[in-house]
């Protein structure tokens, strides 16, 4: 829809007349959205329902005056309860061109209402209005908005107020018992130029309040999405937008905002040959954005997780493990894993890196396994850390996250058990790591999507 256009674009892109950028420079850029050709005309399908709830909306106010008329002297008017009694919208389309979003609305066809109230005023006596008379007024129109996106306080606002109405039929009925032939002739001109006025003004002035006030909507929502807890990042402009005629593009610093954490970022690498046109929306974040939010993570004492349990007795009998599960058994001594508890941790923040084949991932981790046993007073413990270096493919499908594990390297630190086990060190540390690699890190993967798509 039209404000579904605006809204969209005005949430994520802007122009800057009010905010201060350095020019064609997207040093402090930290995450691009490009919204292409393709996806303004799938928004704009619906572009009618905003139109018309903007007509709808729009409050027209009551007009009054004095017109001349021959013999008669002054007739006193009155235009009071003016409304849409009907509204249709035929075909509108979108455009880009340099600096502006053209919306074309073709063919509005609406039925205003009201009440129409006159009178005379002579030269001995005061104005008293004696006849009220309902009016119908039919019209066709065509709708122009020139949408410019401009900078305040390093927010977006929208403005339409290049916004042309024209007028293609304009048609006055009047009702009631009494319908004089020189009332209608001397009002039809009349009203027809004040309402066109009218129209114009209250019809843009509304389109543009519901395209800020949806743009302002839509910017906190995005805040409120990149932020869990005391976790947020900073979406404010960070460069003027590139208005092509394939495609819009918005630039944001995406800074941390955490505590007292400081961010800053000033060598953004982003080129706009970056991203392609070939869909409808691209998004592109640069890797200090991502190492901000894994720093914010670790500090934050997320990246760490439990497994107990089924969970992991599941893990452990995974069908990629079925030929190391003897070896498994000497392990841990034939025990059942019910009773057996994980405890996973970074050891430091991740290290991510963006590259062609995907977003590479490089941490320390600490594993602490505790299986208990009947027999043994004291549980088996074996503690281990790992430098784990994983490639994931990220997608969007059907409006869910999708990661994939197209990699994973996993090179040992240490080791430590707290009683003998049936193999040596070499054994327990490449059945760990082939653990780790088909049951663990789709776990972690898993987890990291439940969250994510459930936002």
């Amino acid at each position: 829809m039209a404000s579904t256009l605006v809204v969209f674009l005005a949430a994520l892109l802007s122009s800057s007349s009010a905010c201060t950028f350095e020019p064609s420079s997207f040093n402090s850029t930290g995450i691009v959205c490009r919204f292409t050709k393709p996806g303004a005309l799938v928004l704009n399908q619906q572009t009618a329902q905003v139109i018309q709830a903007a007509f709808r909306h729009a409050t027209y106010p009551n007009i009054t005056g004095e017109k001349s008329m021959e013999f008669l002297g002054k007739v006193a008017y009155g235009l009071t309860n003016i409304h849409i009694d009907d509204l249709s919208i035929e075909n509108s389309d979108v455009d880009f061109k340099e600096g502006t979003i053209v919306i074309d609305i073709q063919n509005v066809s609406a039925s205003f209402k009201g009440t129409l109230s006159y009178g005379f005023v002579g030269a001995a006596w005061w104005l008293k209005l004696i006849h009220f008379i309902d009016f119908e007024i039919e019209s066709s129109i065509d709708l122009q908005i020139n949408t410019k996106l401009t900078c305040g306080k390093q927010r977006l606002a929208v403005d339409t107020s290049d916004c042309y109405l024209t007028f293609h039929t304009l048609i006055l009925h009047l009702q009631g018992d009494k319908d004089p032939g020189w009332l209608k002739q001397l009002f039809t001109n009349f009203i027809s130029f004040t309402l066109k006025l009218v129209l114009k003004s209250q019809v843009c002035k509304e389109i543009n309040f519901v395209a800020q006030l949806l743009a302002d909507f839509v910017q906190d929502t995005s805040a409120n999405f990149l932020q869990d807890g005391d976790i947020g990042v900073n979406i404010s402009l960070a460069a003027l937008p590139l208005i092509e005629a394939n495609f819009i593009e918005t630039h944001h610093k995406g800074l941390l905002l955490y505590k007292n954490y400081s961010d800053s970022f000033h060598d953004s690498e982003y080129t706009p040959s970056l991203l392609p046109e070939s869909k409808m929306l691209f998004f592109w974040f640069s890797e200090h954005v991502l190492s901000s939010l894994t720093v914010a993570a670790f500090l934050d004492e997320r990246l760490e997780l439990t497994i107990a349990g089924g969970k992991l007795k599941e893990m452990f009998e995974h069908e990629e493990l079925e030929s190391h599960q003897e070896i498994m058994r000497e392990i841990f001594h034939g025990i059942s894993y019910d009773d057996s508890l994980a405890k996973v941790w970074s050891l430091a923040p991740p290290e991510i890196t963006l590259q062609p084949k995907g977003f590479v991932v490089k941490s320390p981790v600490a594993v602490h396994l505790s299986v208990s046993s009947r027999e043994e007073e004291s549980p088996l413990v074996i503690y281990f850390e790992k430098e784990v270096t994983v490639t994931i493919q990220a997608s969007y499908e059907q409006k869910r996250l999708v990661l994939h594990l197209s990699e994973a390297r996993i090179e040992p630190r240490m080791i430590k058990c707290s009683m003998d086990v049936a193999v040596n060190d070499e054994t327990l540390s490449h059945i760990l790591e082939k653990i780790i690699t088909v049951a663990g890190i789709p776990e972690v993967i898993s987890r990291i999507l439940h969250s994510a798509n459930g936002l």
